[in-house]
């Protein structure tokens, strides 16, 4: 799925959709995809001359990775970070490079939803994490 078709899923609009492409592959898995294009607003000042992807920016991705494995229930909600646990970055993500996402949910009790994953460059793991999350209905004003 493109990023038009993310946006019927996903809340986040530019510049906080970070995901290019997803896809549920099997039933508990998402991939998710984003190429870094080196012109992102987090790369400014992340670090002058040796621009690198925030971790923080790296585990939004694997959350919005995440709530396609919640597709139909996350329309109509606004996915929010409850928890990271177990983070670790391992290697530098930079302009130019693919990060691709895997996500798996672990166990729910809704509105919360546990999941883990991983972003890989090249098949190198760049960050790895156990996320919790919550769905919370949309506001109508």
């Amino acid at each position: 799925m493109n990023r038009e078709g993310l946006k019927q899923i996903l809340p986040h609009r530019e510049p906080m959709l970070l995901l290019d492409e997803a896809e549920l592959k099997e039933e508990n898995l998402a991939v998710g995809r984003y190429t870094v294009k080196g012109d992102e607003w987090f790369l400014q000042g992340h670090f002058p001359g040796m621009p690198i992807v925030p971790g923080v920016i790296q585990c939004e991705m694997l959350a919005q990775t995440c709530c396609m494995l919640l597709a139909d229930r996350v329309k109509g909600h606004i996915p929010l970070f409850a928890g990271l646990d177990r983070v670790r970055f391992r290697n530098k993500v930079l302009p130019g490079d693919t990060l691709e996402m895997e996500c798996s949910l672990v166990r729910s009790r809704p509105p919360f939803y546990f999941a883990k994953g991983r972003g890989s460059v090249n098949g190198k793991t760049a960050v790895s994490a156990e996320l919790s999350f919550a769905l919370a209905p949309k506001n109508k004003e």
